[in-house]
């Protein structure tokens, strides 16, 4: 569900631009990201909504340099916020499409790529709109590069599947795979806002890990 738009988001975001979010010419960051964040290993989210997944993680891993891209200024507005108030020096979030990346990320900049609960699309006609569809996977690869890491969650079996049969025809290694989360071995160290939802509807939460 998307937030009606707020008049008063694009004042109180001005507190924030170039600080906390980052909005306008950002090409001018490519190949830049080591600079904001010196010695930090840079994890990308694509649709990080109000931020829950990523100021958590950066406040467990201060060695670690979080990246949440969102589109909507009126949702972008709420990491940003939170990130200052919390004067976290490990993270930004980028208000712009996220189909522009390879636009501000040079090749094997980014090394590790978070996609929780991505619009599923679930029409036929709109597969290749699916994050995981095989030509963001082409996308990924590149930013990543040899070695980098993708984690993606969702409570939509069905992008699941699809995703899954994504990555083992892009010849991806998988690593860690569970069709309940919550329930298996592996880490799960920050949950969104959304799996807290499902989660607590009792849906099972999808989980896979893949290595490019």
């Amino acid at each position: 569900m998307r937030l009606r738009k707020k008049p008063w988001i694009e004042e109180a975001m001005q507190e924030l631009k170039d600080e906390y979010v980052l909005m306008h010419d950002l090409e001018k960051y490519k190949g830049r990201w080591q600079e904001l964040f010196p010695s930090k290993r840079l994890c990308l989210e694509i649709g990080c909504g109000k931020g829950r997944f990523i100021i958590g993680m950066a406040g467990l891993h201060p060695e670690k340099a979080f990246i949440g891209v969102e589109t909507q200024h009126d949702i972008a507005y709420y990491p940003g916020k939170t990130a200052k108030e919390q004067k976290l020096d490990n993270i930004k979030v980028i208000c712009a499409n996220a189909e522009h990346l390879e636009d501000w990320f040079e090749p094997g900049e980014i090394k590790e790529l978070y996609l929780n609960f991505s619009d599923p699309w679930p029409k036929a006609r709109h597969a290749k709109r699916r994050l995981t569809h095989r030509n963001f996977l082409a996308k990924y690869q590149r930013l990543l590069g040899r070695g980098g890491h993708l984690r993606f969650k969702t409570d939509n079996r069905s992008l699941f599947d699809f995703s899954v049969e994504e990555f083992k025809e892009f010849g991806l290694e998988i690593i860690a795979l569970s069709y309940d989360l919550h329930h298996s071995e592996y880490e799960n160290e920050v949950q969104t806002e959304y799996e807290q939802k499902f989660s607590a509807l009792g849906t099972p939460i999808n989980f896979c890990e893949v290595v490019f």
